[in-house]
């Protein structure tokens, strides 16, 4: 049994593929069968992958990521989007929530696939990403590992971008901690290591409890 701890709003992160939605969903279980871990305040509201709904509303597939102009624009609507779902809960009372991605993926796919003076320019300088970035200061950042123990994970739903192998999965990792580390957003790396739904649970928590004492440091470690 953890101890109670002050809801800290939880962002699960990284590359696709890597078992985010999954944790995300047994974190939700998890809190709203014990009250008494998030200190007797409302369970999380699950913010679910904003991204997903931005390329059905706004007819954009995921062939779209790869061209810059196509890419610019989709990330700008998804850091929007995300931005506004994150405002809707922060501004109830006692509202916190587990988010599926971050604000922080938007960006990365933008360096990733527009380059970084553009993403720069139209996203890391937004009033968007400022609000964003500071509030991930403060809650629990996990970005899970794209590795090689994580290459079962792989698959095709047909929505999302999928990388061309896993060099160039784990490439976007090591883009997606760099970026986050220039932004001074503390964060731990969940390697597929940690394998069961229930160790990956239980690893979150620990997450939680220590960074309620304090911040890790910036490498993530």
């Amino acid at each position: 049994m953890h101890e109670s701890v002050s809801p800290l709003n939880i962002y699960i992160v990284g590359s696709q593929c890597t078992g985010k939605t999954t944790l995300v969903n047994n974190l939700r279980e998890y809190f709203t069968a014990n009250p008494e871990a998030h200190a007797g305040k409302p369970p999380p509201v699950t913010i679910t992958e904003v991204a997903r709904s931005v390329l059905k509303e706004h007819s954009f597939t995921a062939a779209d990521v790869v061209q810059p102009a196509r890419c610019l624009e989709l990330q700008r609507l998804i850091l929007n989007a995300q931005a506004a779902a994150e405002r809707r809960v922060s501004d109830r009372k006692d509202g916190w929530f587990i988010s599926d991605r971050s604000g922080a993926d938007p960006i990365a796919y933008a360096l990733r696939y527009v380059g970084p003076e553009l993403a720069q320019e139209t996203l890391v300088r937004s009033a968007e990403w400022n609000e964003l970035r500071e509030r991930m200061k403060k809650s629990v950042v996990v970005v899970c590992k794209a590795d090689a123990q994580a290459e079962r994970w792989l698959h095709d739903d047909g929505v999302r971008l999928m990388p061309k192998d896993v060099g160039d999965w784990a490439a976007f990792h090591d883009l997606f901690c760099a970026f986050l580390r220039e932004q001074g957003i503390p964060y731990y790396e969940l390697s597929a290591g940690t394998a069961g739904h229930q160790e990956r649970v239980e690893w979150v928590l620990s997450k939680m409890a220590l960074h309620a004492v304090d911040f890790p440091n910036i490498s993530g470690k």
